[in-house]
C-alpha cells in the first residue's frame, strides 16, 4: 500500500515503477484484491478517513497491491497511524469474508512526501497502473480507481 509519493530526480519514482513492474508481472502470490467484494472493502476503508485524517486525491486498487495518494491537513494524525487503522479494519473484514486468519497486508508501506510540481505526474502514474499492467486499455475503465473531482 502506498501513501503519498515523491520523486527527487526521478529516482524514487523510478524505483517505484520497477517495483510495480515486479508486482504487476508476478505469477505467484495472492491476488485477493481482484475480487470485487474484497476490493469493495478496501475502497470503503480508504474512503472512511477521507476528509478527516486526509484529503483523498486518488487511489488504485490492483490485484495484489494498492496505491493511495493523499494530502495531509495540518491537524492530521500521523499517516502511519491512519494506514495502520485502515489496514487493520480492512484486514479484519477481508479475513472474515474469505474465511482466512492472520496478516493480510504487509507491515510496511511505501510512503513519502510529494515535492512541489510532482503531484500531477504521480497521480497519472497511479491511475495508469492498471493500463500498464494490461488489465484495461484506459484507466477510467478500471473499477478500482478513484480520482478526486
Amino acid at each position: 500500500m502506498m501513501g503519498s509519493a515523491t520523486s527527487s530526480s526521478g529516482a524514487i519514482l523510478g524505483a517505484s515503477m520497477r517495483f510495480d513492474a515486479l508486482l504487476n508481472g508476478a505469477d505467484g502470490g495472492p491476488t485477493w484484491l481482484r475480487q470485487p467484494s474484497v476490493a469493495a472493502i478496501v475502497q470503503q476503508a480508504i474512503q472512511y478517513p477521507a476528509g478527516k485524517s486526509y484529503d483523498l486525491l486518488c487511489y488504485c486498487i490492483m490485484p495484489n497491491h494498492v496505491h493511495l495518494v493523499v494530502a495531509l491537513p495540518d491537524n492530521a494524525p500521523p499517516l502511519a497511524k491512519t494506514l495502520q487503522l485502515l489496514k487493520g479494519y480492512s484486514s479484519f473484514q477481508i479475513n472474515k469474508l474469505l474465511a482466512l486468519s492472520g496478516t493480510f497486508w504487509q507491515a510496511e508501506s511505501y510512503d513519502h512526501v510529494v515535492r512541489p510540481g510532482e503531484l500531477e505526474r504521480i497521480i497519472s502514474y497511479v491511475l495508469e497502473n492498471p493500463v500498464k499492467a494490461g488489465l484495461v486499455d484506459e484507466w477510467q475503465k478500471w473499477p478500482y480507481s478513484y480520482l478526486a473531482p
